[in-house]
């Protein structure tokens, strides 16, 4: 008898996407660190595949200081070529640069409002979407609230945050619950968000 698959079919075969999607993908995230890193790893994404970003994930985080934006918001130009040098990350420049950049809108942004989480979670007015798909082929790649969240976060001036990215970020950090019904992830992910 085979075994019944109880996951979301993107990550069944791969043991890093398994644990990614079990243990984080669509987790109700408010932690400020965390979604940081979250925006960070999803403009890293932009024409990969995530699988990609998820394997150098721990590099990333060992060349971006642990995702410490106060750190990264010094980034000189120096330090940013040397970062185009370093194989466990994806080197393109935009998106170096970018991520420093972003830091120091991070910290304007949690400067002014007092939160990132407040700002990124009012796209979605501060509570998870619960969606019911059935198939993976139901599941947007964007929706008004990305594309919301993408025309605000652009005119702020972040980068590497258009709809599809902001959508993925939406997914990644629970802001919507997009494991489908049939995956067991779908109902724990419901509950945290109660």
């Amino acid at each position: 008898m085979a075994k019944e698959i109880r996951q979301c079919g993107w990550c069944v075969g791969n043991e890093l996407y398994e644990k990614y999607h079990d243990d984080e993908w669509g987790t109700p995230n408010y932690d400020d660190q965390q979604l940081f890193e979250f925006l960070l790893l999803e403009g890293a994404q932009a024409g990969l595949s995530w699988i990609t970003i998820l394997k150098k994930r721990e590099g990333y985080r060992k060349a971006f200081d642990g995702f410490d934006a106060e750190k990264m918001a010094r980034y000189t130009p120096a330090r940013i070529n040397k970062l185009l040098q370093n194989p466990e990350i994806v080197r393109n420049r935009l998106k170096v640069e970018s991520a420093v950049s972003n830091a120091r809108l991070f910290l304007d942004l949690r400067e002014q409002t007092g939160s990132f989480s407040d700002y990124v979670w009012q796209f979605v007015d501060h509570t998870p979407r619960q969606n019911r798909f059935r198939s993976l082929e139901q599941v947007p790649a964007t929706t008004p609230a990305s594309d919301r969240m993408c025309k605000t976060m652009k005119k702020d001036g972040f980068r590497f945050v258009g709809s599809t990215i902001c959508y993925a970020y939406m997914q990644a950090t629970g802001m919507v619950n997009d494991h489908l019904v049939s995956c067991f992830r779908h109902e724990e992910c419901l509950r945290l968000s109660k």
